[in-house]
């Protein structure tokens, strides 16, 4: 079931759950949906969702590698979505390429 796609409704209910206090959350995060949410897993999901449950700027050290995660949230799901938040602008595929 983690590698099924999530669904419409799923994505919605994510994307609601990822909105962030802080604005440079807010923007890799949507940089994230961007790339990402047209493959996104449910594995993938679960792996964003245990990340939105941090304060703000915990999450915003994981994000800048700052610090990496540690105890429960070092789990693979977790650490595969934190890589593809972290992925610097330049690696994001250009439209036509």
């Amino acid at each position: 079931m983690e590698q099924e796609l999530l669904d419409e409704r799923g994505l919605s209910k994510l994307r609601w759950r990822c909105r962030r206090g802080l604005l440079e959350n807010d923007l890799l995060i949507e940089r994230f949906f961007d790339r990402h949410a047209a493959a996104l897993t449910v594995g993938q999901a679960q792996g964003l969702g245990e990340l939105m449950d941090l304060a703000d700027n915990d999450l915003l050290d994981l994000l800048l590698r700052r610090r990496e995660p540690e105890g429960e949230l070092a789990r693979p799901q977790v650490k595969e979505v934190l890589e593809m938040l972290r992925l610097p602008a330049a690696a994001s595929p250009q439209p036509g390429h």
